[in-house]
């Protein structure tokens, strides 16, 4: 069992932090003192700005602490709480469906589907995505068919499961300057591949040939792709992409007939238009004749919609565990929609304020942590770490959160980090945060920690926290898998 060793002269700023319990001995090793004295004097002039610090043993009571009450911008850090709210609403093995609908009837004969139809979609962030796990529309399309649809008439029709129209957008809390960013696409229910897209353009099988599109994800993304390129002589590379505000690309430039084929990557200006292309592709491949027609088919009088086919995400855990370890902030805005549809964010400030106890230090308005109006104290969340094992829903927490050596802790490895599992954790970075907050195991029991910084110096900051944290998991073990009874808690 740690025990404990409050360094109250460098907690400056933190009158309310709860009192620590008895010390039974110095916290382990005893000349960690003096060294954490050091290693923050060397921070604090290597990274100038806010810091914020604390260290808890696994009952969430504090070691040491810098200001560990002071808000602070969290950055991607807020995945943790994300998570621990989700999962507690909806479940570790919740799945989202995406599914077609029909009010009408269904001719045996030739398989038309006469009446009205419709894509149910509900933000399943693992839905149609390239080479990744998950369900695809092809899936659902042949589901159809076998279903006895052979043919669809009318326009693609889509919607959420309260019947209003899918869409998506970007989050108003982001900044202007990362929306359409790699790590900011559109969110909604409408979502397809991330809401991203890759295009591979290879040479044409001569010179002065048009170059040919290989390949895309979503599938079937031809009908929005406009070459106007060349094929030339050699291998050279000089393919230019361009994105419409229609939701079209253009590619122009010049490919060698013996260059390797090209992939671009970029992220969906228009949802809409990528699920219209992959969706005929998707019922072409399945057999299925669709007439997109403008008019909507007439439905069955009195009618009710009913499934004509289905398919389901992966279950919320593997979500929430690679939302983590990618850092994937579309992932977590969609979680938190999952979970508390558009009134996200203020059920998810008032979840963590119930579970820390702590109500002005917490005020979450994502659910990624990208956005700058997000606020936090480190001690929130060590709070939140101790206390989430126990809570409802909150069995085995820590194992969705990244391990070392893995996702964003990749190079958190070698040394005492060599095993898998020593570390569980989650990193946070912006232009002005860089913040750490996880599990890390000790012989003596699991430390919950929260490192923050706010300030211009991020990459030197980071580096500091890399040095306490390998400092503190010098002796480290692999964290349990019954996280709950490591730390301390009760099913």
């Amino acid at each position: 069992m740690i025990t404990l060793l409050v360094l109250a002269t460098l907690a400056v700023g933190s009158p309310d932090v709860p009192a620590p319990g008895p010390v039974a001995r110095t916290f382990p090793p005893d000349d960690l003192a003096d060294k954490l004295v050091t290693w923050f004097r060397t921070a604090a002039r290597a990274a100038p700005g806010t810091w914020g610090i604390a260290i808890a043993d696994q009952e969430g009571r504090l070691l040491w602490g810098i200001n560990p009450t002071q808000p602070l911008i969290p950055a991607s850090t807020v995945k943790i709480f994300t998570t621990g709210f989700a999962r507690s609403v909806v479940g570790p093995n919740a799945r989202q469906l995406t599914r077609v609908l029909g009010s009408g009837s269904l001719d045996s004969a030739t398989g038309t589907w006469t009446g009205t139809w419709a894509l149910e979609m509900n933000g399943d962030i693992t839905l149609e995505r390239g080479d990744r796990s998950g369900p695809t529309l092809i899936d659902l399309a042949r589901r159809l068919s076998a279903n006895g649809v052979k043919r669809l008439t009318g326009p693609l029709v889509v919607k959420r499961a309260n019947g209003d129209e899918a869409d998506a957008g970007y989050p108003a809390v982001w900044a202007r300057r990362h929306w359409g960013r790699s790590f900011a696409p559109m969110v909604g229910d409408l979502t397809l591949n991330e809401n991203a897209i890759s295009l591979t353009v290879a040479p044409g099988s001569r010179v002065g040939a048009a170059p040919v599109l290989a390949g895309s994800s979503p599938h079937g993304l031809g009908p929005l792709v406009t070459i106007r390129a060349r094929t030339v002589a050699g291998s050279r590379n000089r393919l230019a992409y361009s994105r419409q505000a229609s939701g079209r690309w253009v590619v122009s430039g010049s490919i060698g007939v013996h260059a390797r084929p090209r992939t671009y990557t970029g992220i969906s200006n228009n949802p809409r238009a990528v699920l219209e292309a992959a969706w005929a592709s998707a019922v072409s491949a399945a057999g299925i004749e669709w007439v997109p027609t403008d008019a909507i088919g007439a439905a069955t009088p009195g009618g009710t919609p009913i499934v004509l086919a289905q398919v389901q995400s992966l279950p919320f855990d593997s979500v929430a565990r690679e939302v983590n370890a990618r850092s994937l902030n579309i992932g977590a805005e969609l979680m938190l929609r999952w979970a508390a549809g558009d009134s996200g964010a203020a059920r998810l400030t008032a979840h963590v304020q119930q579970v820390t106890g702590d109500y002005t230090g917490v005020h979450l308005v994502d659910g990624s942590g990208l956005s700058s109006d997000d606020r936090a104290s480190p001690w929130s969340f060590v709070s939140y770490l101790a206390a989430m094992p126990t809570w409802p829903g909150g069995e085995n927490f820590a194992q969705l959160l990244p391990a070392n050596g893995t996702g964003t802790l990749r190079r958190l490895r070698g040394g005492p980090m060599t095993e898998t599992g020593v570390v569980r954790a989650k990193t946070g970075t912006l232009g002005n945060a860089a913040t750490l907050a996880g599990y890390l195991g000790t012989p003596d029991g699991v430390l919950v920690f929260s490192l923050m910084y706010n300030g211009p110096r991020v990459y030197d900051a980071r580096q500091q926290q890399w040095r306490l944290f390998k400092m503190l998991g010098a002796n480290g073990v692999v964290i349990p898998t019954d996280v709950a009874e490591a730390l301390g808690g009760t099913e």
